[in-house]
């Protein structure tokens, strides 16, 4: 019933009752302890009721008031999503496509109306969709927004390099809803971003940066070398026995990325908190003077990785723990009063990857290697190489 309706059919009904409420109370003949009690309170609650319902009213009309305001800011957003310079989409969980921007759907060249229902997978190229697939199964693990470079084809179009950056929407009960996709085309800014690259600071200008936390695994695809701002990053491999296989580090203004390698596994760990940019492999084609640029990191990586192979030349296990640890001074070491000190923690389980041994036999090396004054730790556990003593040792 309309609340207005209710609100006057009290009124016609309080208004008899009250006019006869008020005759009964003031006839002389009638005592006003006779009156029925049962008729003063049908006349207090009748008042009562239109009182609430006037109250009603008013609520009611408030919450009209917000329903349109909520009304016109929906609509907003709503038209700050459509007409975003940037492309935006919305899947499920298993990344099918339930809405898009104007922007996503010229981006992908197809109508939003046929976008909708479609697989996101059914853009990205098909080298590229193994390693998709993976990037989708790992957002349902985390909270974080994630940063990916995919290539993208368009279409009935061509080929190009997209940044997505995604973030899980969840429920109460913590399971996935939806994922929220922002994508640029980068492949348009590349080739007059580098035009002149003379140094690192040019080489990190314009770009875009993605931040990994220490202990995350870093996305690597044939498409991108990622040069390293800040940070430090463990390379490795897995044996056919499933033992992890340490191959070198990358450090601060250092590159690394999977097509700088033959290897089918390749995988690369933050040891710190990471702050990368990409350069694509579709630039380093355009830009003689970015090659330029990125020669010299590249050699200074070949040149670690011999570094790390002739750490398994070594026969003897002491051997290849002292070779890694000077190895390791070379790469991260930080002059203290008392020697040097390692900017990053090692487990055992990394130093022994390294020097093709056991955890067991690093930590009994190790404690050696304490025990005779060569090396010494810190609070945070990080190795502290001793300023004379190691030197003369391995001499």
């Amino acid at each position: 019933m309309n609340i207005k309706l209710f609100i006057q059919r009290l009124e016609a009904l309080h208004k008899p009752l009250a006019d006869l409420y008020q005759t009964a109370s003031i006839l002389p003949w009638i005592p006003p302890e006779m009156l029925p009690q049962a008729f003063q309170e049908l006349y207090s609650t009748s008042k009562m009721l239109q009182l609430a319902a006037e109250e009603l009213y008013q609520q009611n009309e408030a919450l009209k008031e917000t329903q349109n305001l909520l009304e016109t800011e929906r609509e907003h957003y709503q038209d700050l999503f459509e007409y975003a310079p940037d492309a935006y989409l919305v899947t499920n969980p298993e990344g099918i496509i339930e809405n898009a921007n104007l922007t996503a759907a010229k981006l992908l060249n197809m109508t939003r109306q046929f976008l909708i229902g479609k697989a996101m997978i059914n853009f990205v190229c098909l080298e590229e969709r193994q390693h998709f697939r993976h990037e989708l199964n790992q957002l349902h693990h985390t909270d974080r927004s994630k940063e990916l470079v995919i290539r993208l084809q368009q279409r009935h179009g061509e080929y190009f390099d997209a940044a997505f950056t995604v973030k899980v929407v969840r429920d109460q009960q913590a399971q996935a809803i939806h994922l929220l996709w922002l994508i640029r085309n980068i492949s348009d800014r590349q080739p007059t971003k580098l035009q002149s690259v003379q140094n690192d600071s040019d080489l990190m200008e314009n770009r875009p940066r993605y931040k990994h936390p220490k202990g995350e695994n870093i996305p690597l695809n044939t498409s991108v070398i990622w040069y390293i701002c800040r940070g430090l990053v463990k390379l490795s491999t897995f044996s056919e026995t499933g033992e992890e296989v340490l191959l070198g580090l990358a450090k601060t203004q250092m590159v690394f990325g999977s097509d700088m390698t033959s290897l089918s596994i390749y995988q690369a760990t933050a040891l710190s908190d990471v702050e990368l940019v990409p350069i694509y492999a579709s630039e380093i084609l355009v830009t003689p003077t970015l090659s330029h640029t990125l020669l010299p990191k590249i050699n200074q990586r070949l040149q670690q990785t011999e570094s790390f192979l002739l750490i398994s030349k070594k026969q003897l296990v002491e051997d290849r723990l002292n070779y890694l640890l000077e190895l390791l001074k070379q790469e991260v070491g930080e002059p203290i009063e008392s020697g040097t000190r390692f900017s990053v923690r090692f487990t055992h389980e990394d130093i022994a990857s390294a020097c093709g041994t056991t955890r067991v036999t690093i930590t009994r090396l190790l404690g050696k290697l304490q025990q005779q004054g060569l090396i010494t730790f810190d609070a945070k556990k990080h190795i502290i190489l001793k300023k004379s003593e190691f030197r003369s040792q391995n001499k």
